[in-house]
């Protein structure tokens, strides 16, 4: 089946689909992502995720390219002309194509909008989430605005190929004091020796994960106490249980990290109390399809 993608006003076969040369997102990596999980045609948690989207784009002082009504619609066609249910959506909005500058541009350049879906492997996914993955540490090389979720992915592609190399499914990257972020591609947790469920603060320079936040709401309304205490490879080592969360993966056990076991080398009873409560707790929103004359 060929697959499309929506770019810049026109849907059109992905492997067709063209932006400019001189856009800035692939000159310069001056721009945003999303990445939302599809459950049975569903998105999951999608308000999270178009919040933390106008966070971004204000942070770079990039204008959103249309309302999120119409952005709705947009998503909604993409993943009906794919037909995917299950899957991932994409978003990517740059600040748009200009005259190679390092300097903003003029503010009346428009933005570039794509967008596409593909399915993923659900079988895959549910073998990660009931057997846990292996994780290697990487240096976090990051720049100082891992808060923003740009396009500006080099050192976390460097850090999870390292990881693929060395038979890991992640990088957990560690920073100068020798404390773990969060991942490549993930946020972080371990439930600690003395039964504490740990992640790091937003404080600490790390994305703030939509699965992360519904997570700490599921926690808040059981009751679950969480800890910001920065931890180090040797605490994961050492930790009663450990597992990772993002939109992609949903949440995962990891039961390895450098080639040492945590624990029995199997998911815990925290971590499959939060993955069930997070199954029953993400909040799926229809995409809508069909669009209306003068919304795009």
């Amino acid at each position: 089946m060929s697959r499309f993608a929506y770019v810049n006003g026109a849907y059109a076969p992905a492997a067709s689909a063209q932006i400019s040369c001189e856009d800035r997102g692939f000159q310069f990596s001056d721009g945003v992502y999303e990445v939302w999980a599809l459950r049975d045609g569903c998105l999951l948690d999608h308000e999270g995720h178009l919040h933390r989207l106008h966070r971004s784009l204000r942070e770079l002082q990039i204008a959103p390219p249309m309302s999120d009504r119409a952005l709705n619609r947009v998503i909604g066609e993409v993943i009906r002309r794919n037909r995917v249910r299950d899957g991932l959506v994409y978003l990517q909005i740059t600040r748009g194509a200009a005259r190679r500058d390092h300097a903003f541009p003029s503010p009346n350049l428009t933005p570039t909008l794509v967008i596409y879906a593909r399915p993923s492997d659900l079988s895959a996914s549910a073998r990660r989430q009931r057997e846990g993955v292996a994780v290697a540490t990487s240096p976090d090389l990051r720049w100082r605005r891992c808060d923003i979720k740009s396009v500006s992915l080099l050192p976390n592609v460097l850090a999870r190929q390292a990881a693929k190399e060395l038979g890991a499914a992640e990088a957990w990257l560690v920073d100068d004091h020798g404390f773990i972020t969060e991942g490549a591609a993930s946020t972080a947790w371990i439930i600690d020796r003395e039964g504490r469920l740990r992640t790091r603060s937003l404080e600490a320079n790390i994305l703030p994960g939509v699965t992360r936040e519904v997570l700490l709401e599921i926690c808040a309304q059981r009751q679950i106490t969480i800890s910001t205490e920065p931890f180090t490879t040797a605490h994961v080592h050492e930790a009663r249980e450990a597992f990772m969360t993002s939109a992609g993966v949903g949440i995962v056990p990891v039961v390895r990290l450098d080639q040492v076991m945590i624990a029995d080398g199997q998911a815990g009873p925290i971590t499959r109390l939060l993955q069930s409560a997070y199954a029953e707790s993400s909040k799926p929103a229809p995409p809508v399809a069909a669009r209306r004359k003068g919304d795009v």
